[in-house]
């Protein structure tokens, strides 16, 4: 259970920081923001890239698969309340499917190596 909090707010904290440093990129070169916020917005990526390594788990392509999931809807969470995108039943109903998929990834039985 405890492996299980830590991956989870593992989880949150590399999705906080992709998300929000490639919004800050974003903002630079689609929204005309400052310089600044791409300098700022690519430290907080190089940050994330650092986050996965301290996960619990030993496989890096199945903590990958996972990140990617939950980066499906944190994006989307994070575009309703960041940006008001209007999240849709598609958008929520493709949010449980893919966490479906995070938690099949994260929790299916296998044999020790």
């Amino acid at each position: 259970m405890n492996d299980l909090a830590t991956i989870t707010a593992l989880l949150l904290l590399a999705g906080l920081l992709e998300i929000g440093g490639g919004w800050l990129v974003w903002q630079t070169i689609r929204e005309s923001q400052p310089a600044y916020f791409a300098i700022l917005g690519s430290v907080v990526l190089v940050a994330y890239g650092f986050v996965p390594t301290l996960q619990p788990l030993d496989d890096f392509g199945r903590i990958y698969a996972a990140y990617g999931g939950a980066f499906t809807v944190l994006s989307l969470l994070w575009g309703g309340v960041v940006d008001k995108l209007n999240v849709d039943r598609g958008d929520v109903v493709g949010s449980v499917v893919v966490l479906v998929g995070v938690m099949v990834i994260l929790a299916y039985p296998r044999e020790e190596r």
